[in-house]
């Protein structure tokens, strides 16, 4: 369907009050048990909190997240040692890698190939994952994708190819690719019979937000009133959802941020349904530029979030060189969550309806550094 488009944040306060099914919390474990394994940054900026008229703001920096410049490993990993422990049948109960590893040799080494698309971060860590449990791996990317990113993901070993012009393209091919038992798509997307391996990559986000709960709790903070992500197909907003409408059943206001260019979450909220949109026009939020919401997640969006905005590149600019000079490293994809909130904060009736004011707690998930996605020149 067509929509004109509209930069006015999309609202809906009946979502503090939707509830889901929690989760069953076992990626966290998994993570705890990798090499290098902390709970990444928690900062509070309270240059921020003046400007934005609340008490408290924080940033959940996943600039460096076991090793890779953003948060994508928590998915991965979760997504890959999941898929590659059903190809040789062994149970899911406390993995790890090591235990996988092990399980790999004992069953012969079998010649697997993880294949994704990506417009950048995932397909880095779905790399790395294959890499740490002896595998081989296979990206495809779509037109846009930049230099520093196509290195970084081929430094880990994994051939890149191009996969069409769109991110919704690049999919489409990396998923045709696939042929064979030995061949296993890790893909942060879903499609009609293609749903349980996304789902995974959503529970492997929930370390992040359940971090985040317990570093508030330690900084003498009340739990989060806002929480701000970045979206591209909704992934990490869906176990945003999930979390704080499931695990802690909080009343919290959730908002989703993405490009102007690329507002498919935004736009299919105020659809009442999904919505496709033309993702051609480049954005320097390249890991954003996503034209169609994960199939899965659109349920949990669409009840459960509070607030839809969209922000422009000139928006998204500021926000990274104003965290730059408060010491924050956020690549534009995590600035986004600062754009956002300093729109939806601005639109008439928004705090109102959203119950913010001056004793407010806001909580800005920064996704990745600028090593993951430099900012373009000006």
């Amino acid at each position: 369907m067509t929509l004109t488009h509209t930069a006015a944040p999309y609202l809906n306060a009946r979502a503090a009050h939707w509830r889901t099914t929690p989760a069953q919390a076992r990626a966290h474990e998994l993570h705890r048990s990798m090499a290098g394994y902390a709970p990444t940054a928690l900062r509070e900026l309270p240059v921020l909190a003046t400007e934005l008229g609340v008490a408290r703001v924080f940033i959940k920096d996943e600039s460096d997240r076991l090793g890779l410049p953003a948060f994508k490993i928590l998915g991965a990993s979760w997504a890959v040692c999941r898929a590659v422990a059903r190809r040789i049948e062994v149970s899911p109960e406390h993995l790890t890698v090591t235990a996988l590893r092990a399980a790999l040799a004992a069953a012969g080494s079998p010649d697997l190939t993880v294949v994704t698309a990506t417009d950048g971060n995932h397909g880095r860590a779905v790399a790395r994952m294959a890499a740490a449990l002896g595998l081989r791996a296979r990206v495809y990317i779509p037109r846009g994708v930049g230099e520093s990113a196509v290195r970084a993901i081929a430094a880990e070993g994994a051939p890149v190819l191009r996969g069409g012009p769109t991110y919704d393209d690049a999919v489409a091919t990396a998923a045709a690719s696939v042929t064979g038992p030995d061949e296993l798509l890790v893909q942060d997307i879903s499609w009609p019979g293609y749903e349980e391996v996304p789902r995974w990559i959503v529970e492997g986000y929930t370390t992040l937000f359940a971090e985040a709960d317990e570093q508030l709790a330690a900084a003498g903070a009340r739990p989060a009133d806002l929480v701000a992500c970045p979206v591209g197909v909704g992934a990490l907003a869906h176990s945003m959802v999930e979390h704080y409408r499931g695990a802690v059943g909080s009343e919290a206001a959730l908002l989703t941020v993405e490009p102007r260019t690329a507002d498919c979450v935004a736009r299919s909220l105020a659809a009442g349904e999904p919505v496709t949109v033309d993702t051609s026009t480049p954005t320097m939020m390249a890991g954003l530029n996503c034209g169609t919401p994960s199939g899965i997640g659109w349920p949990s969006l669409r009840d459960g979030l509070s607030a839809a905005v969209s922000v422009t590149e000139d928006e998204c600019r500021r926000a990274v060189l104003d965290l730059q000079e408060l010491g924050q490293d956020s690549g534009p994809c995590g600035a986004a969550s600062l754009a956002g909130v300093r729109d939806l904060l601005a639109a008439p009736g928004a705090r109102e309806e959203l119950g913010l004011d001056g004793t407010s707690t806001v909580l800005l998930i920064s996704t990745e550094g600028l090593n993951a996605n430099p900012l373009p020149s000006a």
